[in-house]
């Protein structure tokens, strides 16, 4: 059986080990969980260059004892140039999913560093922005060794991302790297010094902000100075699913937060009992089909939305879902996938503050082009715009759609518990199996984390729709999911397409109890 780690002095996990202990480096020095996020970003930033990065865009949701939660939207919008004209006269007539073209949305991230640890400054003590991005920039300084995945994901998408500006020069000088071999990147240690120096403003509005734009520019970017200057990330309300052991929350539109919150919400009422049995397993699996069918017919930038997805979590919406699920039987599948990878990461400190928070620049590499003199890999976000019509069709200034979407749940008995994933379509199922493990039956939360896994529909790095299932599941439960009508695949156990999931929870009498999973590279760091 696996234990979670526990502490009381504050935790952080992350899918790399590197990560957790820049957050943990934080948490010792007396900075809070926020402050210990922010460290813990920058440094994945660096580490785990294929997953995520400051060309990329992050959301947060921030709990504090006495407070409402709060969620932080730090997802860029489309380029003032970014129109279906200037596609067509590319001669395009679907926007490419790397290269500059698909560079075509503003990073969010930094931005929302930003507001996070502006709205941390009333928890007191505030550390400087020199010692928060410290083990990152050390890390891109000296060299990291790389990890099997960003092998196996530059050598599996080589031919896709090897032509693009400035990749091979950063991440494959001499060809697709090995695992263990070190990786320096020194034009992203002085980007990072640099917003250490000037504030993290600069990234949009300052010298690096040109460097940025000209960069972006230079290699054929739509996105110009002026729609990095115009960014400000969102402090805003997160939606809220009320269940019988206590509320759960996410981040609204333009993310799949809803879908998440969804599917537990359904769960929730279809009186299942036991975990990993057929019951449990098609249930969620059926829930899942319900709340992707409604994200995938409406949710995009909210201002384009003529519904409010808030609507969907109420209880007799809940209800009137719930009924259409069949206890027996697989509904018809598949709907329309939507793709992307990111990583989640989780902290706690001993004031009792939690934070659950994701970061990604969409596909492996994202856009795959580093922008001239900065160490910087852009996101491809804007390629999950459409240039049909459409809830997501192309306009400048738009919000895309996002898979990303990290949760939080208040407990009645007091627990505090942060988790989320990486996966694409799988963010909300694996958050929806961890989540409904650990509380509704009382499995250990990395137990929970590292039970085996399914999947429906595309994820990370997989094109398929179907329901995928890692091998340890039960003979038993894979036949019965067979009888009622699911196109079953088997998969490797605790594959990378399954995500990298954690959790860390805080209890009432202040223990922090911590997991990460054993798919990713990562550990719980605790203080």
């Amino acid at each position: 059986m696996l234990y979670s780690k526990t502490c009381l002095g504050g935790m952080v996990t992350a899918p790399h080990h590197l990560a957790a202990q820049a957050g943990a480096n934080v948490l010792r020095q007396g900075g809070n969980a926020v402050e210990a996020m922010v460290a813990a970003a920058a440094a994945i930033a660096v580490v785990y260059p294929h997953m995520n990065g400051i060309g990329g865009d992050g959301f947060w949701v921030i709990s504090e004892p006495g407070r409402e939660p709060v969620a932080i939207q730090a997802c860029g919008p489309s380029a003032a140039l970014a129109t279906p004209d200037f596609y067509a006269q590319h001669g395009l007539s679907a926007i490419p999913p790397r290269g500059p073209q698909a560079a075509l949305t503003v990073a969010g991230a930094v931005g929302g560093w930003a507001a996070a640890l502006d709205h941390a400054q009333h928890f007191g003590r505030a550390l400087p922005l020199p010692v928060l991005l410290a083990d990152a920039i050390g890390h891109a300084r000296a060299g990291i060794p790389i990890t099997r995945s960003q092998h196996e994901l530059t050598r599996d998408k080589w031919s896709q991302l090897k032509d693009q500006p400035g990749f091979a020069a950063t991440y494959a000088a001499h060809g697709v790297p090995l695992p263990g071999a070190v990786l320096k990147q020194p034009a992203l240690a002085a980007t990072l010094s640099r917003l250490s120096e000037a504030g993290l403003d600069d990234f949009y509005r300052g010298d690096l902000a040109t460097t940025i734009a000209a960069g972006l520019e230079r290699v054929g970017s739509p996105l110009r100075a002026s729609d990095l200057a115009a960014y400000r990330a969102r402090l805003l309300a997160p939606l809220m699913v009320q269940l019988k052991s206590g509320r759960v929350y996410n981040l609204p539109p333009p993310t799949q937060g809803v879908s998440a919150l969804m599917i537990i919400g359904l769960f929730d009422r279809l009186g299942v009992s036991q975990a990993d049995g057929f019951e449990h397993i098609h249930g969620l699996v059926e829930a899942t089909k319900r709340a992707f069918m409604l994200r995938n017919r409406h949710v995009t930038d909210p201002a384009h939305m003529s519904v409010d997805a808030a609507d969907w979590l109420q209880a007799a919406a809940l209800e009137h879902e719930a009924a259409q699920i069949d206890a027996r039987r697989a509904a018809p599948w598949p709907h329309p996938a939507k793709p992307g990878d990111t990583i989640w990461m989780g902290a706690a400190d001993a004031q009792g503050r939690v934070v659950s928070y994701i970061q990604s620049i969409f596909w492996e590499f994202g856009s795959g082009v580093v922008v001239p003199d900065t160490g910087i890999v852009w996101q491809n976000r804007g390629a999950s715009f459409t240039l049909d019509d459409g809830p997501n069709r192309l306009a400048p200034g738009k919000l895309p759609f996002h898979t990303l979407n990290p949760s939080l749940a208040r407990l009645d008995d007091g627990r505090t518990l942060a988790y989320g994933t990486m996966g694409g379509e799988g963010q909300p199922q694996t958050q929806a199996a961890v989540f409904t493990r650990h509380v509704l039956f009382g499995q250990n939360l990395q137990a929970a984390v590292s039970a085996p896994r399914w999947l429906l529909g595309r994820t990370w790095g997989e094109d398929s729709t179907n329901l995928k299932l890692e091998g340890r599941i039960a003979g038993g439960t894979v036949d019965a999911l067979r009888r009622a009508g699911h196109e079953i695949e088997l998969v490797p156990d605790y594959s990378d397409m399954m995500g990298h999931a954690g959790a860390v929870c805080i209890h009432p009498d202040g223990v922090i109890e911590g997991a990460t999973d054993p798919r990713a590279d990562g550990i719980c760091a605790g203080v």
